[in-house]
């Protein structure tokens, strides 16, 4: 062997006492957004005031990804808010962390996304997700707390397609007496999203309200049993992600996936997911805030030292049954 040759680390797995493995890290990047959405709860976080807006520098963001690449093999990244792409350093993030990346994706409203799609796919960026409620404009304003703002989000799925950032994900919340009369309507816009792309350009995913973070929207919570029942008497095919066993449904050349996180053992047993907020700490489950984790500096010990601490204090939201022993369906590794 050469002895100028760089010996390779044998790579650890973040792996938690549940026997669920990190695969991916979300980093919501700012609390800032530039709509006020009637259910949004800002990755958990809720929001803050104007004062606290301190955020997790670009620097640090990079160096988190690195390390969970270079020491756990973690090489798919999220970007998530508030709105990421308020932040004037995105490019230069995604930029940053190309190289041991395997996968970059973000969140976004899609108002700005027409301005940077081309920009952030130059960076690296490789597909974007867009919230996208309605396709109703009273009903969009209705739920984001804006007005005029809807073709500003189309416009912006259309560049980000053309841009090559897909498949792009349609998130779409359903609140009952709103929008859950849309999906159909949805799935048409998507087929037309799939023609301009030349393909599978677009995914729709229905997501369940978490009412837990706002009691006041139990309200507008719809069912997803029934949204799943009608899903299936109509797929020519089903499929089952990895990530959260949530389940995909292929209708009429369109792909749905719902995310169904209320009540659903399931979906925390699968979940391989690792968040890290907007102030910089890590955030072992989305439903929780009194297990967060600091990561206080950018030396790369510390990192890895916080990252295998926050595994300490992972443990299934759903389903208390599952936190007395190992979750032994989800231990095979890949």
């Amino acid at each position: 062997m050469n002895p100028k040759e760089e010996v390779k680390r044998e790579k650890e797995r973040l792996i938690d006492d549940y026997g669920r493995e990190i695969r991916s890290l979300r980093f919501s990047i700012t609390n800032c957004c530039n709509l006020n959405c009637i259910y949004c709860h800002r990755e958990g976080e809720g929001r803050r005031e104007e004062r606290d807006r301190e955020e997790i520098s670009a620097e640090l963001v990079i160096e988190i990804a690195r390390v969970a690449s270079d020491y756990f093999d973690i090489r798919k990244i999220k970007f998530s808010g508030g709105e990421p792409l308020m932040r004037d350093d995105l490019v230069d993030i995604v930029q940053g962390m190309r190289d041991f990346e395997d996968d970059i994706s973000t969140t976004t409203n899609g108002i700005f996304l027409s301005k940077y799609a081309a920009e952030l796919a130059d960076a690296g960026l490789d597909r974007v997700n867009v919230s996208l409620d309605s396709l109703k404009e009273e009903r969009y304003d209705f739920i984001t707390s804006s007005s005029n703002n809807l073709q500003k989000v189309i416009d912006g799925i259309h560049s980000a397609i053309d841009a090559g950032l897909t498949p792009l994900k349609l998130n779409m919340v359903l609140l009952k007496g709103i929008n859950e009369d849309e999906i159909v309507g949805m799935m048409d816009f998507l087929r037309e999203c799939n023609k301009r792309g030349s393909g599978e350009a677009a995914i729709l995913q229905l997501i369940e309200l978490i009412p837990s973070f706002n009691p006041s929207m139990l309200t507008y919570e719809a069912d997803f049993y029934e949204v799943e029942v009608e899903l299936k008497s109509k797929a020519s095919a089903i499929k089952t992600r990895r990530l959260q066993h949530r389940r995909k449904y292929f209708v009429d050349g369109v792909e749905v996936e719902v995310v169904h996180p209320i009540d659903n053992t399931e979906f925390c047993a699968n979940c391989s997911r690792l968040r890290i907020t907007s102030e910089g700490k890590i955030k072992p489950c989305l439903l929780r805030n009194d297990n967060l984790v600091p990561i206080e500096s950018v030396d790369e010990e510390h990192i890895v030292n916080k990252l295998k601490l926050a595994m300490r204090y992972r443990e299934p939201f759903f389903g208390k049954n599952l936190a007395n022993h190992k979750i032994t369906q989800i231990s095979t590794r890949k």
